[in-house]
């Protein structure tokens, strides 16, 4: 490195620190989305991450995943983005790299699924988005270190073990959000809004891994649906809500293997509540 000149040295020392960067950032103004169909096709994208050093595997899942089509229904039209102006600044969103094309300075930005199941539905997406704004459309955000993180959700850890003893017991399309009585339950049981917002989320099978997340990939596994390991975390009329958690159910299969922990509604006779401790 001695023989490098000054400024090469600091070209390359830059690009180095920008393949790490997870620059917080703040969506203002997504009425000047850029539409993009394919980011894998967009040659000003693909030049910028390089330039920019951006890791290998996150150059390849912006391209994998930017496509328009693969966007939310909140994000897919403009009248969809002024009716969401307002919602989308509470994205949880990260600047990947900064690149000019000729119609001036560009940002690609990345929105974790993970750090967003906060956000509306017709805004949310079970992979992560990746958007090009302009950078007048941009704020610098918290840093993640200052920023409070999304809940986990409610702690399974002083739940009773459940065991799913008829797995088509299961409501996987049930909307916990709409229903008032188990909200309040919820509520009455300790549980933060951030961890009632997680629950609901997750509780959906579109959120599910992607072996058991509709009807026709779980039906030839339901027998598997039995080892998952799960806790009670409400009761009410006739249903009962679980928490499958990720920390008991490594040995699942990986199309059934939880990335965060969900949660099942099931009818109370499909299962069956282990005793105390």
């Amino acid at each position: 490195m001695r023989n490098l000149c000054p400024a090469l040295f600091f070209v390359l020392s830059s690009v180095g620190s920008q393949a790490t960067a997870q620059d917080a950032v703040r969506i203002t103004d997504i009425a000047q989305l850029v539409r993009k169909p394919d980011l894998a096709q967009d040659q000003a994208v693909r030049s910028g991450m390089q330039a920019a050093g951006v890791a290998e595997d996150r150059a390849q899942k912006a391209l994998a995943l930017g496509k328009a089509n693969d966007l939310p229904t909140g994000l897919r039209t403009d009248s969809a983005l002024a009716a969401n102006a307002a919602a989308v600044r509470n994205y949880n969103a990260h600047k990947v790299c900064s690149y000019a094309d000729e119609t001036g300075a560009k940002v690609l930005v990345q929105i974790p699924a993970s750090e967003n199941y906060h956000m509306p539905e017709d805004l949310r997406s079970r992979e992560d988005i990746f958007l090009v704004l302009p950078e007048a459309a941009l704020e610098t955000a918290l840093t993640d270190g200052q920023r409070p993180k999304p809940s986990k959700g409610p702690d399974w850890k002083r739940m009773r073990e459940v065991r799913i003893i008829s797995p088509d017991g299961v409501y996987a399309s049930y909307d916990l959000g709409a229903d008032s009585t188990i909200l309040k339950e919820l509520g009455s049981n300790g549980m933060s809004q951030p961890e009632i917002d997680a629950v609901v989320f997750r509780s959906h099978e579109r959120n599910w891994p992607e072996g058991i997340d509709s009807f026709d990939r779980r039906y030839p596994k339901a027998r598997d649906l039995k080892k998952y390991k799960a806790f009670q975390a409400a009761t009410w009329d006739d249903k009962v809500l679980l928490v499958v958690p990720v920390e008991m159910n490594k040995r699942m299969p990986v199309t059934m293997r939880p990335h965060l922990d969900i949660y099942m509604v099931y009818a109370r006779s499909a299962v069956e509540v282990r005793s105390k401790k």
